[in-house]
Order: structure tokens, then C-alpha cells, then sequence
């Protein structure tokens, strides 16, 4: 008679026999990743080492005499930063804040920015047979911070460098 313990294992032994091993899981270094969301009507994607964080919009204090894109200053975990309305910034309206309303953090010299954006989607990832000319996501202020873009089915992204926006002198100069 078999014990409990040889069954099982007998069990173990067929089973592996007809397992079918996993696919192996391929690296390409013509991926590209990053954070995407949406300002406006573009749909927008920044890499992920532009973006320290993302997090719910802070509770905002504002800054007398500022340009009316600084929303304001902003407070996570003890640290200040400004809190920049980006379809502002590049468009001119304001956006539509909400409940949940989320922000990213982007790091430059001198501190933490947050950047409101109308919708937030995660990541994404494209291979570089998806990239397409920015066209119409890179006309008006995009322009300057948009030079490449990727089509997912019938969706097309634009690269916004953040690392651009920090160094534009009028977004360095929040002070009316």
C-alpha cells in the first residue's frame, strides 16, 4: 500500500510531465516606456524618469502676484512645491479640477514641481515600429516640448518632455 506521501508525489511527477514551460519573457531595447495621460484633447506620454511621482492633488495655498497657471504652493510629506496648471501653461485655459484630481511630480533643480493634467492612463509602452511624426499634437506651445510620437491602434501619443518645460524660461518665472 501507498502512502499518502508517495501518491502525491506521483501526482507531482505526472503533472510535470505534460506541463508546458512559460513563453521566455524578451527585453527589447526598442521599447519605450512611460507615464501617459491626457491634457486637453492630447494624449500625452512622459518617460517615467520625468515623473518622481503621481499623486493626489494637494491642498493648494496661492501665491499673490503669480501667473495664473501657478495654482499655487503645495505641501507632500514636509516638502513645498509649485503647483502649475499645464493646459494652462500651453493652452491657456484653465483645467477643470475634480475630486481625486491627481498631479505629477516632476524633479528639477531647485525642488518638486506639480503639473495638473486632465486625465491620468499609467503606463505605456510602444515599440519603435509605432512611432509616427507628432503632426497636429505638436502644433501651438506643444511644439516646444513634443518632437516624436507613437500610434497605438488608432491612438496617437505624444513624448512630452518634461525635462524641456523646466528649463523654458517663462515656466522658470511663475511670478506675474
Amino acid at each position: 500500500m501507498r502512502s499518502p506521501f508517495d501518491i502525491l508525489e506521483d501526482y507531482e511527477r505526472r503533472s510535470l510531465a505534460h506541463a508546458t514551460p512559460l513563453p521566455e519573457r524578451q527585453f527589447s531595447a526598442d521599447i519605450w516606456r512611460g507615464v501617459g495621460y491626457r491634457v486637453g484633447t492630447r494624449r500625452l506620454v512622459s518617460d517615467f524618469r520625468e515623473v518622481a511621482e503621481i499623486v493626489p492633488m494637494p491642498p493648494v495655498t496661492p501665491v499673490p502676484g503669480a501667473q495664473p497657471w501657478l495654482l499655487g504652493v503645495g505641501n507632500l510629506r514636509g516638502n513645498l512645491f509649485p503647483v502649475i496648471d499645464l493646459k494652462q501653461f500651453l493652452e491657456g485655459r484653465r483645467t477643470v479640477l475634480q475630486e481625486g484630481q491627481r498631479v505629477l511630480i516632476m524633479r528639477q533643480s531647485g525642488g518638486d514641481v506639480a503639473l495638473t493634467i486632465d486625465e491620468l492612463y499609467g503606463q505605456r509602452s510602444f515599440e519603435q515600429v509605432q512611432a509616427v511624426e507628432p503632426g497636429e499634437l505638436a502644433q501651438g506651445r506643444y511644439a516646444h516640448f513634443i518632437d516624436r510620437a507613437f500610434r497605438n491602434e488608432t491612438q496617437d501619443w505624444g513624448v512630452f518632455s518634461l525635462a524641456l518645460l523646466s528649463r523654458t524660461p517663462e515656466f522658470r518665472q511663475a511670478a506675474a
